[in-house]
């Protein structure tokens, strides 16, 4: 007992006196600006603006959409894929905290020897061993320190690929729903051309409109059919691309097409600043500098001596009876120093790589920055210009209807040939479609800058990462 009680107060000691080389982690440093250029006119930043919420895509109030993103976090297989790799973070953290604690083995053996002059020999064998290499230059601290900035890493590369899903899947929900609202409106034109056609050709026939008339129609139905199928095509791809997202087979997933109207909402951009916490690619990034930071006083730590502790006591007896008796017991207590003298300069070559792989860190996680502060102005210039295009387009479209009006009146009443009709109405339909697309485009920007803020993410402490 009370060589027990020396061994634990000495390993304590020496736990205690131990530090950890090697530098101490700083965040770098990165100019971030105070404000959006852009964001002025649009959406007003205040230092305490409400943060998006984590189900951001409840902001468009679409029930098929929030359907959609519920069944795309349980199917989809590349988020699976880092939901993995996080676990196998987590459990590599574990490992390397278990070199904190002593490793506790135990062998039983049995031989049996013999020579020609001496007979045979038997011998029963029962063993424990503890063994336990105490941290005194931090080798270990600086392992769980990385394997822990790695961790917190692989969890915001799992929230930014949840991101980057759910954003791809409601910018594709979009677009698809623009082309059946564009499918809906060709409906709605190829059956007014038929009408036309029929009505020409009824014209022709009264000896009150030239064939030329009839083939200009026939022209513009067949057009507009064409278009019609090129829809379709789209719409299956989009279609198909969705199923993906959703884990499935293309041939098992269908969307029914439904007029949607979905307005873009109002997005919190927040402050630059606050880009270091939303956004998951950000948040790995410095995760990632802080571990190769870690891995500086791992190698540092290979200049200085180990030092392992270890006891061991047991059974060793020739017959079995005999194995477990008190007189036949054994044991053994002492320390082992060992240390590297002279490796070619390999230790050093180790440091000057890990240093260097800091430094590229540090320039990954800055560019990082850039990239998010870049993105985020891109897509407020994007629904700045997307909402004037759309107000210019509404009153191109209007003016384009009174065209249509007037000239079909025209028509009817003989004043004009149909071929000016074609005209009126191709630019009529383009005005239509135009419409439609910048709808599409505004929410699908809206989409981009929920994502290019991080979405409703927020970067967990170490304790949260744990758990």
């Amino acid at each position: 007992m009370e060589r027990a009680k020396w061994f634990l107060a000495t390993l304590l000691t020496l736990t205690m006196a131990g530090c950890a080389v090697g530098p101490d982690y700083t965040e770098p440093g990165v100019e971030l600006g105070q404000q959006y250029e852009n964001q002025q006119g649009w959406v007003r930043a205040q230092p305490n603006a409400a943060a998006l919420r984590a189900d951001w895509w409840t902001l468009f109030d679409d029930p098929v959409l929030n359907g959609l993103m519920d069944e795309v976090l349980v199917n989809n297989q590349t988020i699976a894929q880092f939901e993995a790799q996080y676990r196998q973070a987590q459990a590599l953290l574990r490992e390397s905290e278990a070199q904190f604690f002593p490793s506790v083995n135990a062998n039983a053996g049995f031989t049996r020897s013999g020579s020609g002059s001496e007979g045979v020999s038997q011998q029963y064998r029962l063993a424990g061993t503890v063994s336990w290499e105490p941290d005194l230059w931090g080798r270990i601290r600086r392992t769980v320190e990385a394997e822990s900035a790695q961790l917190q890493a692989s969890e915001a590369e799992l929230a930014g690929t949840r991101l980057s899903v759910q954003s791809t899947l409601a910018q594709t929900y979009f677009r698809l729903r623009s082309f059946d609202a564009e499918l809906r409106l060709y409906e709605q034109t190829v059956e007014a051309y038929r009408r036309s056609l029929q009505t020409t050709e009824n014209r022709l026939n009264v000896g009150v409109a030239a064939q030329l008339d009839v083939e200009s129609a026939r022209v513009q139905l067949n057009n507009a059919l064409t278009q019609q199928q090129a829809l379709r095509r789209q719409r299956a791809q989009l279609e198909n691309a969705m199923a993906v997202l959703l884990g499935k087979p293309p041939s098992q997933f269908s969307l029914p097409s439904e007029p949607v109207s979905v307005a873009v909402p109002s997005i919190p951009a927040g402050l630059p600043s606050e880009l270091l916490q939303r956004r998951p690619d950000i948040a790995s990034a410095e995760r990632q500098v802080a571990a190769a930071n870690a891995q500086i006083g791992v190698a540092q730590s290979a200049w200085f001596p180990n030092l392992t502790l270890t006891a061991e006591g047991g059974y060793r007896a020739g017959q079995w009876a005999q194995w477990l008796s008190a007189p036949f017991s054994f044991w053994s207590l002492g320390p082992a120093l060992a240390m590297t003298i002279f490796d070619g300069g390999a230790r050093e070559a180790r440091i000057e790589q890990a240093r260097a792989g800091y430094e590229a860190q540090v320039a990954v996680y800055r560019q990082t920055v850039l990239t998010a502060l870049r993105e985020v102005e891109d897509y407020l210039v994007d629904l700045n210009s997307l909402a004037r295009e759309q107000q210019s387009q509404q009153r191109a479209l209007d003016a384009a209807r009174a065209s249509l009006r007037l000239t079909l009146n025209q028509y009817d009443a003989g004043l004009i040939d149909y071929l000016s009709v074609v005209q009126v109405e191709t630019t009529a339909l383009a005005a239509e479609r135009a419409s439609l697309s910048l709808s599409a485009d505004r929410l699908v920007a809206a989409v981009q800058l929920i994502a290019a803020l991080g979405g409703g993410w927020q970067q967990p402490t170490p304790a949260e990462v744990r758990e």
